[in-house]
């Protein structure tokens, strides 16, 4: 397919994203996955494990996997949810809390990179256009029954 389509744009827009974060990320023997499920850990009081899966958009086997490479790395802590014996809650090490800010620096730098280069009305018609996405995709207006294809 020579053009290039909306989904075409994201994908290649994504991996370049995704792909400068792991290179940031390695510069201190991390990636954008463990730096990402950080910035999704409460620092203070923990956050259980099952609700990171849905919160980050990730697949419960990709998570945990993520989540014993953390441990191994001294960076996450796990202790039983006093509200719930059943659950567990994901706490950060002080190495946990140190990577957790540069993750954060590193996705503000790329944040204010962008916005100190694209003005504020293109900005907010970028956010628009993927809201409207994000709506279609959530309401199913996409694909519907009916347009479906049998072989």
């Amino acid at each position: 397919m020579r053009e290039k389509t909306i989904d075409y744009i994201l994908r290649a827009t994504w991996m370049s994203v995704a792909k400068m974060y792991n290179e940031e990320a390695g510069k201190m023997g991390s990636t954008m996955a463990t730096g990402f499920t950080l910035i999704n850990i409460d620092p203070e009081s923990g956050t259980p494990s099952t609700s990171l899966g849905p919160k980050m958009g990730m697949e419960a086997t990709s998570l945990s996997r993520t989540l014993k490479t953390m441990e191994e790395k001294g960076l996450i802590y796990r202790k039983k949810n006093p509200q719930d014996g059943r659950g567990v809650l994901i706490h950060l090490t002080d190495f946990g809390i140190e990577m957790r800010e540069f993750s954060k620096d590193v996705v503000f730098k790329f944040d204010n990179a962008v916005k100190q280069n694209v003005s504020q009305e293109k900005l907010d018609t970028f956010l628009e256009v993927f809201q409207i996405i994000n709506d279609l995709i959530s309401s199913k207006k996409i694909y519907t029954k009916q347009e479906s294809i049998t072989p």
